[in-house]
């Protein structure tokens, strides 16, 4: 049944319910410092799976988990997901080591990726069509303002000292939107669509197989049998989970739809800027505790200039891309991306305003880019495979936000333990935290900080290169579509004119 009569009760549940999930990927970066030096004593691999692990289950599952409310019902799976996502959220609360955090993490992950597909599935069939438009829209803004509320309360709970408050402040939160939910959404029809239980698990694997070489190389050795072997690994289940979905009648995500080169770079784009921002997040966060001694409240607060282009520049874009059009915008935007995050290896130690300038001209980099790319991976498939779009879009941004954080948090943990001072570079075993450094010799925290901004500042150098040259893929793709547009339209114009 479409249509509710409280639209706007609805609205309201699944803005909530999206906060919450999308908010937990940047509030978890507030507390590595604090994770670092915790009882746990987690190693840099470790600190960056408790990071990931609900990212990737999160990017991997949150298709399949589309295609199980069309299958189940939207409003029971939503309601299933955040229930799964308060029981992630406990266990993690309640961990008395990595293993169990980790179980949590993934748990959580899982709850989310039900979460957030079903969301929108609710929100679609509770809207009269006139309205969908502008309710779709608002949920956009909220999926953007996730990040900035998720590092204002994070870092509000973590002032607290614990970061246990984190996951169990959100244990009631997502009770009360399963409840509120179960109050204000209808049930919707079904689909009798099958799922894809062989290329959804060939997919997670595949997809942690390539994040376990890439964490564990710095720490193993690239050369290791375990790292070599996760590589090889990745390639052979990517391999099988492509003929696998070239087989089955409903595959999870068919590979033939990458035969277009504008779908496979407008992808590659939104994976590649997520990539940039989520690194940048799981740095920020950690350089601005260590390397300028905020607070966790202060560092929650300092993003903020990120995201004002993001709030309030989201509006003039649509006029923008009509003057300019799409490929100059995307140019634009990718340029103010590279380049920011460029500056900022520069701002480490200069006073905040620079670096919060930096973070806004990137800001300013995703505001543009965000709708132009959502509206090219749109247009790329044919209306009939607009669900198909909008999980690929959420698939992308998660993937790229793991990626971001594996890759970046890998070339600061190399970097910062070759910059450390000589003593511990020869030590047994060589810290790969600040907490293990620190532990190790007291006396030189201030050589030990500086070390880890130099890492931060190569991470940034590798996000913001890695984001220039994609941005030359996508804005290539993107001139070239639009001059294929153009034909076409001067194609169908002439056949026209000569009836």
């Amino acid at each position: 049944m479409t249509g509710s009569k409280r639209p706007g009760l609805v609205l309201a549940c699944v803005c909530a319910c999206t906060i919450l999930v999308v908010g937990l990927v940047a509030a978890i970066n507030l507390a590595v410092p604090m994770l670092a030096a915790s009882g746990l004593h987690p190693s840099s691999s470790e600190l960056l799976w408790i990071v990931d692990a609900y990212v990737v289950v999160f990017a991997c599952l949150v298709i399949p988990g589309g295609a199980a409310g069309d299958r189940f019902g939207r409003k029971g799976v939503l309601i299933a997901g955040l229930v799964t996502f308060a029981a992630g959220a406990s266990i993690s609360a309640a961990s008395a080591s990595v293993t169990s955090l980790l179980l949590g993490r993934a748990i959580t992950g899982v709850g989310a990726a039900l979460v957030l597909p079903n969301g929108v599935g609710v929100l679609v069939h509770a809207t009269v069509p006139e309205r969908r438009t502008r309710a779709i829209a608002i949920w956009g803004a909220m999926t953007g303002m996730g990040g900035l509320i998720g590092n204002i309360a994070g870092a509000a709970l973590l002032t607290t000292g614990s970061w246990r408050i984190l996951f169990g402040a959100i244990v009631p939160i997502a009770l009360l939107c399963a409840f509120w939910t179960s109050l204000v959404v209808r049930r919707s029809s079904r689909s009798p669509r099958s799922l894809d239980p062989a290329g959804t698990a060939l997919l997670v694997a595949a997809t942690f197989a390539l994040l376990i070489g890439i964490i564990e190389g710095p720490e193993r050795g690239w050369s290791s049998a375990i790292v070599s072997a996760a590589f090889v690994a990745s390639v052979v289940l990517g391999a099988a989970w492509v003929v696998v979905e070239l087989r089955v009648r409903h595959p999870l995500l068919d590979p033939r739809l990458f035969r277009s080169p504008l779908l496979s770079t407008v992808s590659l784009g939104m994976l590649v800027m997520f990539f940039g921002s989520f690194g940048l997040f799981y740095l920020n966060a950690s350089l601005l505790q260590y390397g300028r001694g905020y607070s966790v409240l202060q560092a929650g607060f300092a993003i903020v200039p990120m995201t004002v282009p993001m709030l309030i520049g989201a509006q003039f874009v649509p006029n923008l891309v009509r003057r300019i059009g799409i490929p100059a915008t995307l140019s634009a935007a990718f340029l103010a991306i590279g380049i920011g995050l460029s500056g900022l290896t520069t701002a480490v130690n200069q006073p905040y305003l620079v670096y919060a300038a930096w973070l806004f001209l990137i800001g300013v980099g995703f505001a543009l880019a965000l709708p132009c790319l959502t509206a090219e991976l749109t247009a790329a498939l044919p209306a009939e495979q607009a669900g198909v779009a909008g999980g690929l879009q959420s698939a992308t941004r998660e993937l790229g936000s793991a990626l971001g954080v594996a890759v970046v948090g890998t070339v600061l943990t190399e970097s910062f333990t070759r910059h450390l001072p000589a003593n511990l570079q020869h030590a047994e075993q060589i810290p790969r935290t600040v907490a293990e450094a620190v532990a190790a010799a007291p006396a030189q925290q201030a050589a030990i900080i500086d070390s880890f901004t130099t890492g931060a500042e190569s991470a940034l150098q590798v996000a913001s290169v890695v984001t220039l040259i994609a941005g030359i893929l996508v804005v290539a793709a993107a001139f070239q579509a639009s001059r294929r547009r153009s034909e076409q339209s001067s194609t169908i114009m002439d056949s026209t004119a000569s009836k």
